[in-house]
């Protein structure tokens, strides 16, 4: 396959400004290669017993191949909103129809020197049997929060799912101390 382009590199995404208003569009793969600013969604899935969906993404991916992450989620298509995204790709990553609208959190603006988007956080539960998509998910499991604490220094995470998850963690304590 090394002479196959990357997954989904030909999806067409809107390209936003630093407000996440639209400015325009571009293929996945040149927003990625010129570092153009786009939406994402991150999704935490939770078993029936609140454990946290985490996987390991397969080496095709066109972002971070082959690292763990915490979080369901992708790229926001050209004209989709965040909702629909965050159903959307919940369901394609964990093989499932019909499940619950994720529930949207809070947004956050991630910039590296290498990438940059606008990103919105969701929860959903799913208490579904999960059949992973081949193309998205090389290894899966559930981890109580206990075990992914312990999982986050040993494992190698994605850098904008593993800021996501401190975002998430602060947001959360946020919500207990208020």
């Amino acid at each position: 396959m090394p002479d196959q382009e990357p997954l989904s590199a030909n999806e067409l995404l809107d390209i936003v400004d630093e407000r996440d208003r639209v400015v325009g569009q571009a293929r996945r793969g040149d927003a990625m290669a010129h570092r153009l600013r786009h939406r994402c969604v991150f999704i935490q899935a939770r078993d029936a017993q609140g454990r946290v969906f985490v996987h390991r993404r397969t080496a095709e991916k066109l972002v971070f191949p082959s690292l763990y992450d915490m979080f369901v989620g992708g790229v926001v298509g050209a004209g989709e909103g965040y909702d629909e995204a965050a159903l959307r790709e919940a369901e394609e990553e964990l093989g499932v129809r019909g499940l619950p609208a994720p529930v949207p959190l809070f947004s956050f603006l991630y910039e590296t020197p290498e990438h940059t988007w606008w990103s919105r956080v969701y929860e959903v539960r799913c208490e579904l049997p999960v059949d992973p998509q081949a193309e998205e998910v090389a290894w899966y499991d559930f981890l109580t929060e206990e075990e992914l604490t312990r999982r986050l220094p040993e494992w190698e995470w994605v850098p904008d799912g593993r800021e996501a998850y401190r975002r998430l963690m602060e947001w959360r304590r946020e919500r207990v101390e208020a």
